[in-house]
């Protein structure tokens, strides 16, 4: 009948939301805040720019069997933990204007945050997989 519908309706939305909300949740761990948060943006800053030439990020693209140089447009606001890492994003582009979006581990030791490395997570909107996981 015609609550049970509504019912079902209700609990799809709901369920809907949740998964969006689990989504969103993904790309930003809370806990992170502070001069921790800022420490781990400023490793990710200071990484990019050492590794920079001509204003152009080199970064070699395994998959696609090449050296990339990327144009900095942006770092996410979205930190998380996984497994030894933290991990945040930033936005890049070639130059011929393809969209990048690279990955970054960071590293705590003693008190002192680095960048170790990026990684090319998606390219335009292709997402790619790759596991932290030992």
């Amino acid at each position: 009948g015609m609550e049970t519908d509504n019912m079902k309706r209700m609990t799809l939305g709901l369920m809907l939301m949740m998964a969006l909300a689990l989504n969103a949740f993904a790309a930003d761990d809370p806990s992170i805040k502070g001069q921790q948060r800022t420490s781990i943006k400023e490793a990710m800053q200071a990484h990019i720019d050492q590794n920079s030439v001509n204003g152009h990020y080199v970064i070699y693209d395994a998959i696609d069997d090449k050296v990339l140089k990327l144009k900095f447009e942006k770092l996410h606001k979205g930190v998380v933990k996984k497994t030894d890492y933290f991990v945040s994003c930033a936005d890049f582009h070639d130059t011929s204007g393809k969209y990048y979006d690279l990955d970054f581990l960071v590293v705590e030791e003693d008190g002192k945050f680095r960048a170790l490395q990026g990684g090319v997570h998606k390219v335009e909107k292709k997402k790619r997989k790759y596991h932290l996981e030992n």
